[in-house]
């Protein structure tokens, strides 16, 4: 089976969905003007999809206070340096330093505005074709 989309209930999903196109490359690919307010996000591969929503029947996740390593969303870097501050220039916090893994992989994790934790990865070799 292939994974079609993977959804976060949000508090602003509009903003939040205006700020991933914006910032991270991510394209509507369905959205809502009206409750729950349902935004779809691709990637730029268009093989991923996000879902954001807010329904006000339940509440929402304080995603700032989940760690970074229990829970993010990575994104491909070819630029980590340059992306990691471009992102936070764009409203974004920095949750530490760029690491280095063993393998060479250089990651680092951010917080967006609403506090979800996004990682960042330059990859030494590609995990996927």
């Amino acid at each position: 089976m292939k994974i079609e989309h993977f959804a976060l209930q949000v508090a602003d999903p509009i903003a939040m969905a205006r700020w991933y196109v914006v910032h991270l490359g991510m394209t509507i690919q369905r959205g809502s003007n009206q409750a729950p307010f349902a935004h779809f996000l691709a990637d730029d591969s268009g093989q991923m999809l996000i879902e954001i929503y807010y329904n006000d029947e339940f509440e929402v996740p304080d995603q700032a206070s989940v760690p970074a390593a229990h829970f993010h969303l990575a994104f491909v870097s070819d630029n980590i340096e340059q992306d990691r501050s471009r992102l936070i220039d764009a409203g974004a916090k920095e949750e530490g330093p760029i690491n280095t893994q063993p393998n060479g992989d250089l990651v680092c994790f951010l917080r967006d505005p609403w506090g979800l934790a996004l990682q960042l990865v330059q990859r030494a070799e590609k995990l996927l074709a």
